[in-house]
């Protein structure tokens, strides 16, 4: 027996949800502080403020207009972005509606929409609910996810868009005090969507206890369809997000860089807006949705495993609810660790920014161990059992721990890796720029093969892991070190978050018209924030990778699949055509930001060409325009993407039958992770390279600048190219992996009753 009681569990977890959510509310309120408002400012009198204008004057700041103009760029940003997210959503919400329908109509036609009981798959002397009432939970699941995953990337777009401006005013008082203003803004969307997540996920499973009772089979299958609506959500806010921000990225840099030859975020630039507001959209809700979308699809893997193991046969509710300990342990942790940068080290110079944020993953990852010994001795027996492909195999709560932790440090190693890969503080990117010096194509080359490399020792980590995991506690060892590597989630999001608001914060201080020493402090932010943006995404990738095996191993159990035979031709081309399938999407992706920049490209050159005294500054830019060609290409260009991921297990599994899909989801995982990693690495690459000869800030850099060089030129052109692999193509693909492993599971009963038309017919 454990030493944790069932009823203390019931009070854990929605208490580590609800404290997580305390604090993102206090750090909002301590980020509101920071006034837009120059009124407020200039009929004060405190000591503080004296102080705080003192500062202001010796900046040659002491002026209202800049105040009234940062807020007016911050309004403009927060408009465009809230208006994206809700032309993006009404059109999901369609999608989504109709899917909800197709997965009640599936899963209630198992068995003919009866509503009588019948005998439980894994446990044959025992009645289990009706298929109808599990399709309709299902159906409830996965509505759940997906309005979850719209909330937590919608709010952390507006706590981005808030707090953008106000970090830019703070960086008038130092670099610390706009460090911590826009890292306080990170950890309220970090520890939003964490707690979110957990409490939202907890509810459910207990609302749903209320008509499963003891059919705990039954009640985790259902609540798969939560993982499922997550993902399908940040599918759309991936590849759509991303389309938006690379087509508006691309077409300021190459116009307003390249031809131009203006400063980035350059007020004059008719794109600026759309580019500023392309990474609320992008960076902010689609990474959140993702990163969402993956806790909840580990937790949910780790669920239905362990309701077939030895938790669900005794009913255990305090061992099944192991995977919902380790993420609520996690909150607590991620909270002690933000404290370490915003209370107890502060940063007071440009050197320690990225150190700072370097030290929240070290720190949190140390915590964690420590946390999770200590909810695996608690809430786990000393021995128990795990369902593997049909037997039980016996664990220790230690080996278990092992599982989890060897998750969490591998995710470490990936994050390093990505950060060795993608910095300009090492050799790999500044060869990258090196290569700059003979003209575009050498800079492409080198790009490519740094992303090719980079790929090497992740996967390494991730076979480790997989290995390690698998062999204590079969799939279920494989979902928790998933869970492990995912258990971090609030900092890794909050120094995720971190990155785009400091983006902004350089572009509003730019277009504001504030002083070079001001943009030189927000440039340091912003490129802290790149190299911890590329880690971010190697979490991403590598979770995923786990989470999507997990997924996998459920989905076999589930479909009643004993074996998957690589020999088998039923098999070998499902490998085959999986592993196509992340090709197939990134050309659409790539090609959807290639069609919707060069209508952007086309509208700023227009613009330049026709607006009398634009370049001048003393024309005005139409912005608007900009924006509503960003909304609607993205708009349109998302739905073919997300089409091919959600229609392509319901097409394999119902006309080629189970096997055929276990090679699909196999071929498209393996596949799926390496050309993710290359692709988000090589992107990070070219656009550091860019950073580093732009900074100048050693010899070599200022050899090979300044900004206008030839050498500059072809560095921005491999950041353009990069672009959309960084931030579109290569996220998107992570989700490609999970999204079809849960879909495939949730429809698993379907699949293995009905499917296989094709092969019954010949």
């Amino acid at each position: 027996m454990a030493i944790l009681s069932d009823a203390a569990t019931q009070v854990l977890v929605p208490l580590a949800a609800v404290v997580g959510i305390a604090f993102a509310v206090a750090q909002w309120v301590l980020v509101s502080r920071v006034k837009l408002s120059p009124s407020a400012r200039a009929g004060a009198r405190d000591k503080d403020v004296l102080g705080d204008s003192l500062i202001e004057e010796e900046e040659g700041l002491n002026d209202h207009n800049v105040v009234v103009r940062c807020a007016e760029i911050q309004n403009a940003i927060a408009e465009g972005a809230t208006s994206f997210l809700f032309t993006e959503y009404q059109y999901v919400g369609i999608f989504m509606s109709i899917f909800a329908v197709v997965i009640f109509v599936f899963l209630g036609s198992v068995e003919g929409f009866s509503t009588r009981s019948h005998p439980c798959t894994y446990s044959k002397d025992k009645e289990c609910k009706p298929a109808l009432f599990n399709a309709l939970f299902s159906t409830v699941s996965f509505l759940l996810g997906a309005i979850t995953s719209v909330v937590s990337g919608f709010l952390g777009m507006k706590i981005a868009t808030y707090a953008n401006a106000r970090t830019t005013l703070e960086a008038r008082k130092g670099v610390g005090k706009a460090f911590i203003t826009a890292f306080r803004s990170g950890t309220v969307m970090g520890f939003l969507l964490a707690s979110n997540g957990l409490l939202v996920l907890y509810i459910a499973i207990n609302l749903f206890k209320l008509y499963y009772g003891d059919d705990w089979e039954g009640l985790f299958e259902s609540i798969t369809g939560y993982g499922l609506g997550g993902s399908s959500m940040a599918l759309f806010g991936r590849v759509g997000g991303g389309i938006y921000t690379k087509a508006a990225d691309v077409g300021a840099d190459l116009v307003g860089k390249v031809e131009r030859n203006i400063p980035e975020d350059d007020p004059r630039n008719p794109a600026v807006i759309a580019d500023n507001v392309g990474d609320n959209v992008g960076d902010i809700a689609g990474m959140g949705s993702d990163l969402f979308g993956s806790y909840a699809e580990s937790s949910c893997a780790a669920l239905v495993v362990a309701s077939i193991s030895s938790f669900g046969v005794n009913h255990d509710f305090t061992g099944m609810c192991y995977p919902l300990l380790v993420s609520s342990v996690g909150i607590i942790v991620c909270l002690i660790t933000t404290l370490f940068a915003t209370d107890i080290f502060e940063v007071k110079a440009v050197k320690e920014i990225e150190p700072a944020l370097k030290k929240q993953l070290i720190i949190s990852t140390a915590l964690m161990t420590v946390g999770i010994a200590l909810i695996s001795w608690l809430a786990l027996p000393a021995k128990f059992t795990i369902f593997n492909f049909g037997e039980q195999k016996e664990v220790s709560n230690w080996g278990l721990f092992l599982c989890v932790a060897i998750g969490l440090w591998a995710g470490l190693i990936i994050g390093y890796v990505t950060e060795y890969y993608t910095s300009n503080a090492y050799s790999p990117v500044q060869d990258v720029a090196d290569a700059c010096r003979t003209g575009a194509a050498t800079n492409v080359i080198f790009g490519l093969a740094l992303g090719y490399k980079s790929v090497i020792i992740p996967i390494f980590a991730i076979a480790v892991g997989i290995y390690v995991s698998f062999t204590i506690a079969a799939m279920y060892g494989i979902a928790v070190a998933a869970l492990g590597m995912l258990s971090t989630i609030a900092t890794g999001l909050s120094i995720d978050a971190y990155g785009p608001i400091s983006d902004n914060a350089g572009g509003i201080a730019e277009m504001a018209g504030m002083s070079h020493r001001i943009r030189e402090r927000t440039d340091a932010l912003d490129a802290a924030g790149n190299t911890t943006a590329a880690i971010g995404k190697g979490f991403a990738i590598g979770s995923a990778a786990l989470v999507s095996l997990a997924l996998f191993g459920a989905f076999v159990s589930r479909a009643g699949v004993k074996v998957v035979d690589v020999l088998s031709p039923k098999v070998i081309i499902g490998l085959v055509v999986g592993a196509m399938l992340p090709y197939w999407f990134s050309a659409m992706t790539m090609k959807s930001v290639g069609k919707a920049a060069l209508e952007m490209v086309e509208e700023v050159r227009r613009q330049f060409n026709t607006i009398p005294g634009l370049m001048e500054g003393t024309g005005k830019p139409d912005y608007a325009n900009c924006v509503k060609i960003s909304t609607d290409a993205s708009i349109k260009q998302m739905i073919p993407p997300g089409a091919l991921v959600m229609l392509t297990p319901l097409v394999v599994g119902t006309f080629f039958g189970v096997q055929t899909l276990s090679g699909v989801l196999a071929g498209a995982l393996v596949s799926g992770v390496q050309v993710a990693i290359s692709a988000s690495n090589t992107g990070g690459a070219w656009d550091n390279a860019k950073k580093y000869i732009e900074a100048g800030a050693s010899e070599h850099a200022r050899a090979l600048g300044p900004k206008g060089s030839d050498c500059h030129k072809a560095a921005v052109i491999g950041d353009t190219i990069g672009d959309p692999l960084k931030d579109t193509s290569g996220p998107s693909l992570n989700i490609l992996i999970k999204l079809m492993a849960v879909e495939s599971l949730v429809f698993a009963p379907f699949f293995a009753t009905h499917g296989g038309i094709l092969f019954k017919l010949f």
